[in-house]
Parts: C-alpha cells; sequence; structure tokens
C-alpha cells in the first residue's frame, strides 16, 4: 500500500475536515492545492447556507420568491439565497473558472480564466420542503476544465461526461449537518458541529449496501410508469420491501446509502426524458454511489457514461445499492 492510502485509511474519526483534505491531498493525482481550497470554499458557504435554514421562520425568508428558474418551477426565497452564497463563495475563492447552477439559465462566468475547475451544482435541492422542515440539500460536481487556463471558458470545458467528475458531493441540511464528499478515493462524511463550527468526521469510507429493503419512487406517477418499471415496483412490493420517500433527492439517496435501498425516477408520461438533471443532480449522486459501492443508471445505462448534450439535461434515474439497481435495470 502506497503513503497517500495509508495515510487515507489510518487517520482516525473525529478529525475535522481540514485536517482531512491536507492529509488526503497527496492522494489526488493534480494534488496542487487548488481542488483542496475548492472544497474547502464548498463547505464555508454550506455553513452560511446551514446557517439561513436554521433561522428561516425567525427572519422571514421562508415561501416563494416570486418567480420561476430556468426549469419552469417555482423558486423559493431560499433557493435564491443559496444560489448567490454558493455563487460569491467560489468566485471569492478563486479556484472555479464557471459554475452551471440549476438556478441559472446560462453559464455563470466568475472571471477567473486561469482557474483550472469548472462546478455543476444544485444549491438547494428539495426546496419545495422548506416550509415543513423536512431535510434538503446543496449537490455538486467538479471537473477539470479542458482549455487552457488563461483562455475563455469553451462549451467543450462545461458539457462533460460524469466519468470526467475530478470529485463530487452533497450538504444535507437536516436533524443534523453533512458534508459529504468524493475525490475518487471512496466517500467519507463528515458531521457539522455548530458549537465549533467544523465539520467532524464521523462516517469513513462509507459502504453501500448490496442488497437493500427499501425503495424510494414517486408512487402518485404510478399509472404514467413504463410497464417494466411498474413489474419492479409490484417486485418490491411482493418481497414486503418498504417504500420510503422524502422528495427531497438528498435525503432519499442519503438514506439508502447507509441503509441500503433504490431510488427511482423514471420517465412519465409528463416528463418522457425524467425530472432530474444530469450535470448538478445525477452524475454527482453516480460517482458516490459508485465510490461506496452502488451502482448508477438511466434504465439501460451507466449514468455517468452518458454524454451531456445541455446544460439542463434531464434524464430517467435509478441509484442505489448495486443488486437493486442490476435487477431493475433489467
Amino acid at each position: 500500500m502506497g503513503k497517500a492510502e495509508n495515510s487515507r485509511i489510518a487517520l482516525p474519526v473525529g478529525s475535522n475536515l481540514d485536517r482531512f483534505i491536507n492529509k488526503n491531498q497527496e492522494a489526488f493525482k493534480y494534488a496542487t492545492g487548488e481542488l483542496s481550497q475548492l472544497i474547502r470554499d464548498l463547505a464555508y458557504a454550506g455553513k452560511v447556507v446551514n446557517r439561513e435554514i436554521n433561522r428561516a421562520g425567525l427572519a422571514g425568508i421562508t415561501g416563494a420568491y416570486g418567480s420561476e428558474n430556468v426549469q419552469g418551477e417555482e423558486q423559493q426565497n431560499l433557493d435564491v439565497a443559496a444560489n448567490i452564497r454558493f455563487t460569491r463563495a467560489l468566485k471569492k475563492g478563486g479556484e472555479v473558472a464557471a459554475i452551471i447552477s440549476e438556478e441559472d439559465e446560462d453559464i455563470i462566468d466568475l472571471n477567473n480564466p486561469r482557474s483550472k475547475y469548472i462546478i455543476a451544482i444544485d444549491p438547494l435541492d428539495g426546496s419545495s420542503n422548506i416550509d415543513v422542515n423536512v431535510s434538503i440539500g446543496t449537490i455538486f460536481s467538479i471537473y477539470r476544465r479542458i482549455s487552457p487556463a488563461g483562455s475563455p471558458v469553451q462549451e467543450e470545458d462545461v458539457l462533460q461526461a460524469g466519468k470526467h467528475q475530478v470529485a463530487a458531493g452533497y450538504i444535507l441540511y437536516g436533524s443534523s449537518t453533512m458534508f459529504v464528499y468524493t475525490t475518487g478515493k471512496g466517500v467519507n462524511g463528515f458531521t457539522y458541529e455548530p458549537s465549533l463550527g467544523e465539520y467532524i468526521l464521523s462516517h469513513q469510507n462509507m459502504k453501500m449496501p448490496k442488497d437493500g429493503k427499501v425503495y424510494s419512487v414517486n408512487e402518485g406517477s404510478y399509472r404514467s410508469f413504463d410497464d417494466d418499471v411498474k413489474a419492479y415496483i409490484e417486485t418490491c412490493k411482493d418481497r414486503g420491501y418498504s417504500a420510503r420517500y422524502i422528495g427531497s433527492l438528498v435525503a432519499d439517496f442519503h438514506r439508502n446509502l447507509l441503509k441500503g435501498g433504490i431510488y427511482i425516477y423514471p420517465s412519465t408520461e409528463k416528463a418522457p426524458n425524467g425530472k432530474l438533471r444530469l450535470m448538478y443532480e445525477c452524475n454527482a449522486l453516480a460517482m458516490i454511489a459508485e465510490q461506496a459501492g452502488g451502482l448508477a443508471t438511466d434504465g439501460k445505462q451507466r449514468i455517468m457514461d452518458i454524454e451531456p448534450e445541455s446544460l439542463h439535461q434531464r434524464v430517467p434515474f435509478f441509484v442505489g445499492s448495486k443488486h437493486m439497481v442490476e435487477e431493475a435495470s433489467k
């Protein structure tokens, strides 16, 4: 075992995020410090958003913003606030050349032409649950730009297949706040300790069970599912599996990551290409799932092999325990 692998495994649970990043930086093939700083910038913005979520009811910033985003979805006040917080943190950090965000129709050029990275982000996933105090999250993907540093950002820098991600993660804002990420060397989770203002390593080298007894799908749309999807859901019921659907992608995924299960958002009559976005939802969670021993497909092919055609491209999504996804994809 190499030095980098040894340091990654030996790090004790209870270490803070900064120490973990420093200890593991050399395991990353582009280890020059920029990626480490970028992850810190995301973690910091997550603290700010966590604070605003926790005080949202008292501050009167819950509810609808009064406009729709590029998806045609009604924006919540905290959608807008989270998008601003992450964009501002990444711009000031200086390590990101451009951002793809769920909340913006076009690429956000941060005017950092020498920066080496591109971020795809859903600043606040599940925001329709804010008003009822249900867990929500942030999802992010990190890509290394293809065009030379110092030149304008090109379309090829932004529209990369998920297999080219150099890191991915999510922040879950729930009963506790967690920062979970991977750089392709396993998945690690950090729980936020507000009295210290630190993310503490709480879930080291996370592994998704190969099988599970939970299926997560919006059964309200059952009648519009393909027959194959209906057949798989009936199989789950026949086996006595539990139906668990929160309606916040990060929360449903996180539960299945820890306990085993499958999350399904198939094509429907209303959304023939699926509803979830490839670039800033599916690719990130697919990378985390695979690093934890799970799988992610669109029902036919591996999610991370799909070549994107547009910033806000939608795909059907099957993600979770390996054996369950394999069976569902048949």
